[in-house]
């Protein structure tokens, strides 16, 4: 919408044409969504559903009674303030719609006693392969490939089952981290920092892309108006959620932002970054993740002595404190990504 009205009226009053700056809609978009969350969440989470506590989770029942599925309202916020500053583009639309309808799914799971592990898993599959196909279009998609000089095209019957997987994975690592306040919230801040950087500085720039041999993506800026809009809402959030909170995200907000983390991923072209940007992410719930699955399906136990999310380990365990989980986890992945984004992009 808003570069819409640049474009048009720019020839009427000069300052229009910053509508066309995508430095300045990522400033506007981040601006409006941070007010808006911040504003609209102590209005409308009363009327949202409360949190049931969670029996084996550390310091779980001190959560019980708090307004959870907050998502329900920063995502909404979130897809219109990325309608009203993206340029127009039938694929940004449909990227919105798959986020909006993981957030319905986590909602209607945060409203309910709790939906089955296998009922969540296949809903996450089926907006996955949505996401999927809604980013490549049914056409070849070019990615690069550490320690790879030449980029590869991928035809879309091998980029679609790959970007499922790195979706159903972020979904499901970003709501299994969601259990210390503002831990998932500050972590996926930084994931969306660091992406919307690359997707706009690095792949999203010709010149940058070319000298760092990484191919140039022409909507790389695009994307990375996504990222910083749902910067602005996760601050908005957190403003609320910082220890100790007054209202939670639930399936409601981590769903359908570890959507978006993936398909940034996918977005930036390497399917690597999942790693890079979102490393504590994974380790924290990801692994918790394999744990289950080999135990479930091949009776093989792997990490016996550890408790996940690995958050709930170092605090039952190690006995830090919730303040010590959210400052150390941050700091891991604040670190770590810039020495390893140096070393994927250096190296190659």
């Amino acid at each position: 919408m808003l570069p819409w009205i640049g474009e048009h009226l720019e020839q009427f009053w000069g300052p229009f044409r910053l509508f066309n700056s995508y430095l300045f809609l990522a400033s506007i978009g981040a601006a409006m969504a941070a007010i808006g969350t911040w504003a609209a969440l102590p209005r409308f989470w009363d009327r949202l559903p409360h949190d049931h506590g969670r029996v084996f989770a550390v310091d779980g029942e001190k959560a019980k009674g708090k307004p959870v599925g907050a998502g329900l309202i920063f995502v909404s916020i979130f897809s219109a303030v990325a309608l009203l500053v993206m340029p127009f583009d039938w694929r940004v639309v449909g990227i919105v719609g798959c986020i909006v309808l993981s957030m319905l799914e986590g909602y209607l799971d945060d409203r309910s006693p709790g939906w089955s592990e296998y009922k969540l898993g296949a809903l996450d599959l089926g907006i996955s392969v949505l996401g999927a196909v809604t980013l490549c279009q049914l056409h070849d998609y070019v990615i690069w490939l550490p320690l790879f000089k030449t980029p590869l095209t991928l035809s879309p019957w091998l980029f679609i089952p790959l970007t499922t997987v790195v979706l159903w994975l972020m979904i499901n690592a970003t709501n299994c981290t969601d259990g210390v306040d503002g831990l998932s919230a500050s972590l996926a801040i930084l994931a969306f920092i660091y992406l919307g950087g690359i997707l706009y500085g690095v792949v999203g720039h010709s010149d940058i892309s070319r000298y760092l041999l990484v191919p140039h993506y022409p909507d790389g800026a695009n994307w990375a108006l996504m990222a910083f809009i749902m910067v602005g809402c996760l601050a908005g959030y957190l403003w609320h959620n910082s220890l100790p909170s007054a209202v939670l995200m639930g399936d409601a907000g981590s769903r359908p932002m570890g959507l978006l983390l993936g398909l940034l991923v996918m977005a930036s072209g390497n399917p690597f970054l999942i790693f890079v940007v979102t490393g504590v992410v994974l380790v924290n719930g990801a692994t918790g993740l394999l744990k289950v699955t080999l135990l479930r399906f091949l009776k093989i136990s792997i990490f016996k002595g550890v408790r996940y999310p690995l958050h709930d380990h170092v605090r039952h365990t190690l006995g830090w404190s919730n303040t010590q989980v959210l400052v150390r986890f941050v700091l891991l992945q604040a670190i770590g990504t810039p020495i390893l984004l140096v070393l994927l992009f250096k190296v190659r």
